[in-house]
């Protein structure tokens, strides 16, 4: 496989709404943003771009099938070979991976990846029943299977196994806004205290509304490439562009209904899912300390998938010098 470089990429502004404009003019404002940074005009960009990979999380947001024809079209890609990927959540990580594989392998030198959602169309109960379609819909959804629930159920049990409060949860969302607050194509930059989060209304006990996603209106873009693709853009931009070397990437796919989640035992779990941080003494005494309390991995708050897509980017990708996930 060919080495694959990140070299340049655009956001839209992300809002609740942007009734400004339809989600093809989302799209072309990210990828005006993704030139702008490189520096080239549409017309050579088009010229040296050989695919693009489009993504979006469901049809039904939208109202149109086939939606990244529409997008395709407005940013004048037109005729460019594309396809489109959905995988829920992981959506815009597999475009990128798609991205990559159409490099990597030698398909193209040029690739543009782009992802976009505009849920403002229907009202955020309506939002949350679409996103619930994405649960398995002959035994969860018909229950009252929407996703808070579910994220709700597993959290509940990780506070059960591993004693972790609801105080140390509000310090994830208390992170994830501060890291937006110079962001001004962010949708929630807040600086928030734990009292801030926990006082915000529940939606699903322990998560309350600042836990919990929010419905966005945005695009955004990246152009991934290969050495001759970087030459080639560099020499239409005139200058010499940043890049980041793609050194790792993986993915995974576990069952859809949580309890299909497999229990197993603490040798499986070292055999298929533990981490090369982890095959120390130290932590092997841990986890077989978990599993004799009756602690079972992945039970319904753990993530097996993952899990095999992180020993996918450390076995098959050594260069990236990553050794501990929690660099």
């Amino acid at each position: 496989m060919r080495p694959v470089y990140a070299v340049s990429g655009g956001v839209s502004k992300f809002s609740k709404a942007r009734p400004d404009k339809v989600f093809p003019a989302l799209v072309k404002e990210a990828y005006d943003y993704t030139l702008a940074d490189m520096g080239i005009e549409h017309q050579k960009f088009w010229e040296l771009t050989d695919a693009t990979v489009a993504s979006y999380f469901s049809d039904h947001f939208t109202r149109q099938l086939m939606a990244a024809i529409m997008a395709q079209d407005y940013i004048g890609m037109l005729p460019k070979p594309s396809h489109r990927v959905e995988g829920g959540g992981a959506t815009g990580g597999i475009c990128f991976q798609e991205g990559w594989k159409a490099v990597a392998s030698g398909y193209a030198d040029v690739v543009l990846c782009y992802g976009f959602e505009q849920m403002s169309h229907v009202e955020t109960w309506k939002g949350n029943e679409f996103i619930a379609l994405a649960s398995d819909v002959s035994f969860d959804y018909p229950v009252g299977g929407f996703y808070s629930g579910y994220y709700a159920m597993m959290v509940t049990r990780h506070m059960a196994e591993f004693g972790t409060t609801p105080e140390q949860l509000a310090h994830v969302s208390i992170k994830n806004h501060k890291n937006a607050y110079y962001n001004s194509y962010a949708q929630k930059p807040l600086e928030l205290t734990v009292e801030d989060v926990r006082s915000a209304p529940m939606v699903a006990w322990p998560l309350t509304r600042l836990d919990i996603c929010v419905m966005s209106d945005g695009a955004a873009c990246t152009v991934l490439c290969s050495e001759d693709g970087l030459t080639k853009l560099e020499k239409a931009a005139g200058k010499s562009l940043s890049r980041v070397l793609v050194s790792g990437i993986g993915r995974g796919t576990d069952a859809m209904r949580m309890a299909d989640r497999p229990h197993q035992s603490y040798d499986d779990f070292y055999k298929y899912n533990a981490l090369p941080n982890e095959m120390d003494d130290d932590s092997r005494t841990y986890y077989k300390g978990l599993w004799d309390r009756g602690f079972r991995y992945p039970g319904i708050h753990s993530f097996r998938a993952g899990r095999m897509a992180s020993r996918q980017a450390y076995k098959n990708y050594p260069n990236g010098g990553i050794t501990d996930p929690l660099h």
